[in-house]
């Protein structure tokens, strides 16, 4: 009982490893704690059957499904399945409503048989547009009613197509982790307006797309800055904002007073001097000056009926009831510290009575984060326009992280959404015996599907908003996700399986609304069905350069061996800048804090990666881009431009290049599975700034284009 519940529920029996060759089973232990997360008492076999009849009787009460995804053009758009109740009467009255998301209204009639609970095929006489439908079904005999809704979602075939948004041509483009860009106007983080510095002078080469890490809202303090493990993907962090640009800060004499002070002077100058973002320092410097700006705009905008307190109350009546809920938030975790699993009880419920008296007694409080998310919004909508102006076809290309904090907003607000007792990783594999567990809760897909997928709807809509591409970080978890019980390594974790072609079908709609293309983060352990269903949705593969060899001989893959679906990089967020994976900065590091304290584990790691540049090299020499003698003779600046000719000689339709690769950066951003009190992830500064970079003639160099 307790396997055929968990295969019910979608919890995979086993999977084959990265290697192809080692079948990992999942163990009776393991279903019974993510079976207990996801909220079933499976303690014996007696009451794991239980669990299972009351599933059972829970789909004989489902007079509809409470949601379908449908393809526009599928046989299947039409054909409406309903369950007709038990009704002791020999006809029963039926009646079928659709409003569209228009608010076009249809309704039809008809009789069937009554008696038992039996399914049945009703006809929809009209074709629904692409979007979000609601569809009604009412059942009536004998005396009875019962009524039943379904969420309708039509959606296209595929994705935007690269071909239409990029009008035929492949693009190239940079990415950079922007918090860490220096420059000489930012307050000690990059900001929205070194997204448009960065997109202009790519405008000027022949760039496509400025493309950066996640920007979604984080807690800016502590250990609490990865850009992968948010408070909320629904919302960004203000740390982006540049504060020269905010508007009001013309009408302010009292900020315009505290920024040009000597001590704010002298504070901003220690800022940008640190080799490493002062999240904590960057967001105490600024708070004060936003905070004057925001009563600026209580007292001149929204009191005056503004253009810009019109647009203020649009993107409010837009995001709402979500923007609204995590200003709330925000506003709690200020009083109550940044943990809301540690709050109060009453405060742990988002719609409880206590959070709304607390967010009317504190209503500019809670206005005060809505500000700064429109503000934000505002710039990055100001950038992208930017690049568009200057060139680049798609603009700014954005990422969306693969979960959310289990002390964050997301989590507070859909306590029955995300798991308390199951957290999302990646499993074992050739550069982890253990694994990866991300201390992300795990999302519950059938609980995301009876809510009709408002939340990846909502997810989607803040990825595409401003951007020509969205990337999909860990686009595996479509799929499937690797969860593990709470308090367990990775290694007794298993996956569960997602409603993946739901998922695609929202995707394409969203991406096709926004004039989008969507790439798809798909390394790691990868069923084999992914490559085909990706293609299908008209989804971009990842491929990242120093991964594409052959994994039996180590040859790397020539350029004319990348499919044109994809998006071709050297490296990601996860691995060091090539410069420093050439010199295996990486291995070295991870034996300094400790994570690779085997000297003989650390020997072979440092060997394997000497074969492997070797490799890249010699792939690099038979393309006609490095001379014969580079094995002896290599420099940096022959080696990246070099690298970056051949990924963009790919057929692959983006090619992105890496700020950090073309800046000769050596340090990782990031070392997976190493804590933040032995390196710290996700701080590292670029050392030259914008300015000084785009003014090297080795920049442009960097770029490849000489050797095309």
């Amino acid at each position: 009982m307790l396997r055929r519940l968990a295969a019910r529920l979608g919890i995979v029996e086993s999977y084959l490893d990265q290697t192809g060759g080692h079948v990992r089973h999942t163990s009776d232990a393991t279903r019974e704690r993510l079976l207990t997360a996801m909220g079933h008492d499976v303690a014996t076999e007696e009451r794991a059957r239980a669990a299972l009849m009351r599933l059972r009787r829970r789909e004989l009460r489902q007079w509809i499904d409470p949601v379908r995804v449908v393809r526009q053009r599928s046989k299947r758009l039409s054909r409406i399945m309903v369950r007709v109740p038990p009704m002791n009467t020999e006809d029963v009255r039926w009646t079928l409503s659709l409003r569209t998301e228009e608010g076009i209204e249809f309704r039809w009639h008809g009789v069937t048989h009554g008696g038992r609970s039996r399914r049945h095929m009703l006809t929809l006489p009209v074709v629904p547009p692409l979007g979000y439908h609601d569809l009604s079904v009412v059942f009536e005999g004998g005396g009875a009613r019962h009524e039943a809704h379904q969420r309708l979602i039509v959606v296209p075939s595929r994705c935007m197509p690269p071909e239409t948004r990029l009008h035929g041509r492949r693009g190239f483009g940079i990415t950079t982790n922007l918090y860490t860009v220096r420059s000489e106007a930012n307050w000690g983080a990059g900001d929205a307006g070194d997204i448009r510095t960065i997109a202009e002078w790519l405008g000027d080469h022949g760039g496509a797309f400025v493309g950066m890490n996640p920007l979604h809202a984080l807690r800016n303090a502590g250990f609490d800055v990865s850009p992968y493990s948010p408070i909320t993907r629904l919302f960004r962090n203000p740390l982006y904002i540049r504060v020269d640009d905010v508007p009001e800060l013309a009408h302010d004499a009292r900020a315009r007073e505290l920024i040009s002070s000597p001590a704010f002077q002298q504070s901003l100058m220690d800022l940008r001097a640190k080799p490493m973002v002062d999240y904590e320092g960057v967001a105490a410097l600024r708070t004060p000056v936003l905070h004057h700006l925001h009563q600026t705009f209580l007292e001149q905008e929204i009191a005056r009926d503004t253009p810009r307190a019109n647009a203020y109350w649009a993107f409010v009546h837009e995001e709402d009831p979500q923007l609204t809920q995590f200003a709330t938030y925000m506003m709690l975790s200020e009083r109550e510290g940044p943990d809301a699993r540690t709050w109060p009880e009453p405060l742990r419920d988002a719609n409880g009575e206590t959070v709304a008296r607390l967010r009317t007694e504190h209503a500019t409080r809670v206005d005060y984060h809505r500000w700064l998310q429109f503000e934000l919004d505002r710039q990055l909508g100001s950038a992208a326009q930017s690049a568009v102006k200057a060139g680049l076809a798609l603009g700014m290309y954005q990422d969306l992280a693969v979960g959310s904090a289990a002390s964050g907003s997301d989590v507070w607000a859909n306590p029955k959404l995300f798991l308390q007792g199951a957290t999302v990783g990646a499993p074992p594999d050739m550069y982890s015996d253990e694994g990866q567990n991300w201390g992300l809760p795990a999302i519950d897909p059938h609980e995301l599907r009876r809510t009709g997928y408002d939340y990846w709807t909502r997810l989607l809509r803040a990825g595409f908003r401003n951007a020509g591409a969205l990337r999909i970080d860990h686009a595996l978890g479509l799929f499937r996700m690797f969860w593990v019980p709470l308090g367990e390594s990775a290694r007794q974790g298993a996956y569960v399986r997602s409603f993946s072609e739901d998922l695609f079908g929202i995707l394409a709609l969203e991406s096709l609304r926004a004039n989008a293309l969507v790439v798809g983060e798909d390394l790691g352990t990868v069923p084999p069905e992914v490559p085909r269903v990706l293609a299908k949705w008209g989804v971009l593969s990842s491929k990242v350069q120093v991964f594409e060899r052959d994994f039996h001989t180590g040859r790397y893959r020539s350029a004319a061996e990348y499919p044109r679906m994809a998006l071709a990089t050297v490296n990601t967020h996860d691995l060091p800048p090539l410069v420093g994976w050439v010199d295996a900065r990486d291995i070295q590091l991870r034996s300094e804090v400790g994570d690779l304290a085997d000297p003989g584990v650390s020997s072979g790691m440092r060997s394997m990666r000497q074969h492997e540049r070797d490799s890249l090299i010699s792939s690099l020499i038979e393309a006609g881009l490095l001379p014969h003698d580079a094995h002896s003779h290599l420099t940096s600046d022959t080696l990246i431009a070099a690298v970056h000719a051949f990924i963009r000689r790919t057929p692959s339709v983006l090619v992105g290049l890496s700020l950090d690769d073309l800046a000769h950066e050596s340090m990782p951003v990031n070392i997976p599975g190493v804590w933040q009190d032995r390196y710290p992830s996700w701080s590292r500064r670029m050392r030259e700034t914008l300015e000084q970079l785009f003014e090297s003639p080795r920049t442009v160099q960097g770029l490849g284009s000489d050797l095309l």
